[in-house]
C-alpha cells in the first residue's frame, strides 16, 4: 500500500496515536499486532503518512485503554484523517484542540512565530502567563479559577515541551514592539517579562522585535505560526481571539505566509539589537 498524501488532520492523528501507545507503555510492534499491521506500517501512520480504518483504530484505542470523550476525539480525527477531498484548511473544531497544537510544535523541526501587539505564548515568563490568563477568566470561558489554573499549567507544559524536551528545534520568534507597552497584569509582570527574554535569548532562541514607527509591516493586527517537520509538509496558522484554529498544509496558503513572517524578520531588529532595546527597557521600567 502506498503512502497516503501527509495533511494535518494525519499529523494530528500519527501524534495521538504515538502519545496514547506511549502512555500505554506498548511498543509499535505490539500495537501493530493488535490490527495485523507491521510495525513499520504503524510507524508511517504515526508519522502522518497513513491513517487507519476505523475498526483498527477501535482495536487500538480498546488496547491503549482509551474511553469517554478523548476517544470519541480520537475516532472523529481518524475519519477526517481518511477523507481523500482536497480542501484548503482544516478547522480543528474537535474537543481539547490545544492539546494537537501542542503535538504539532513539539514534533516539528523549526517554528517561525508572529504576533502584533502580545509577546508570543511560547516566550511568555510565568508572570505573564498567569496575569493573561487570569484577565481572562469570565471573558473567553465562563468564570472558574478551575480552569484558569489548568490554562495556566497547560501553557506551561506547552513551553516545557517544545523548549525543553526532545531533539532541539530553530525557534525564531518576531513580535511588535508596542507588545511590550500594553500592561498584562502590573508594571512588575511586564519587568520580569523583559527578563525571561533576555534569558531566552541567552538560551539561543532567536527573538527579533519589530520597532515601534516601523513603515509597511504587512502583518499589522495579526499573528501566524508557521511549523516544519523534518518528514512531514509544513503547516501554518493565524492566530485567532476566539474561535477554533484553521490549519493550511497547501501550496498556496504556505508559501504567503511564510513571504509574510520573511517580511516582518526584515524588518525586525537583529538579536542582538533587540537584546539592547530589552536592556534599555529594563532600565526605564525601574
Amino acid at each position: 500500500m502506498g503512502q497516503a498524501r501527509q495533511t494535518v488532520e494525519r499529523l494530528q492523528l500519527g501524534l495521538a496515536l504515538t502519545r496514547l501507545r506511549g502512555r500505554a507503555n506498548k511498543s509499535q510492534g505490539e500495537a501493530g499486532a493488535v490490527i495485523n499491521r507491521s510495525a513499520s506500517r504503524l510507524s508511517q501512520v504515526e508519522n502522518g503518512k497513513g491513517a487507519l480504518g476505523t475498526e483498527e483504530l477501535v482495536k487500538l484505542l480498546d488496547y491503549f485503554g482509551v474511553r469517554g470523550q478523548e476517544r470519541e476525539t480520537i475516532l472523529a480525527l481518524g475519519a477526517a484523517a481518511r477523507r481523500r477531498s482536497t480542501r484548503r484548511g482544516y478547522v480543528d473544531n474537535l474537543p481539547e484542540p490545544f492539546q494537537r497544537l501542542v503535538e504539532l510544535q513539539a514534533a516539528a523541526r523549526q517554528i517561525n512565530w508572529y504576533e502584533c501587539g502580545i509577546v508570543p505564548g511560547l516566550v511568555q515568563s510565568p508572570d505573564y502567563i498567569r496575569a493573561i490568563m487570569r484577565l481572562s477568566n469570565s471573558i473567553y470561558w465562563d468564570s472558574s479559577e478551575a480552569e484558569t489554573v489548568e490554562r495556566i499549567l497547560f501553557r506551561e507544559e506547552h513551553q516545557r515541551r517544545v523548549l525543553e524536551i526532545g531533539e532541539p528545534k530553530q525557534i525564531d520568534i518576531v513580535f511588535t514592539e508596542d507588545s511590550l507597552d500594553h500592561v498584562i497584569g502590573d508594571a512588575s509582570v511586564m519587568r520580569g517579562q523583559l527578563l525571561h527574554l533576555l534569558q531566552l535569548l541567552e538560551r539561543q532562541v532567536n527573538i527579533r522585535v519589530v520597532p515601534n514607527g516601523t513603515a509597511n509591516n504587512p502583518a499589522l493586527g495579526g499573528g501566524l505560526v508557521v511549523l516544519d517537520f523534518p518528514q512531514a509538509t509544513p503547516v501554518s496558522f493565524a492566530s485567532v481571539l476566539h474561535g477554533p484554529y484553521t490549519y493550511y498544509d497547501q501550496p498556496e496558503d504556505i508559501e504567503p505566509m511564510q513571504r509574510i513572517f520573511t517580511r516582518v524578520q526584515e524588518l525586525a531588529l537583529s538579536s542582538e539589537d533587540t537584546r539592547m532595546l530589552l536592556i534599555d527597557r529594563l532600565k526605564e521600567a525601574k
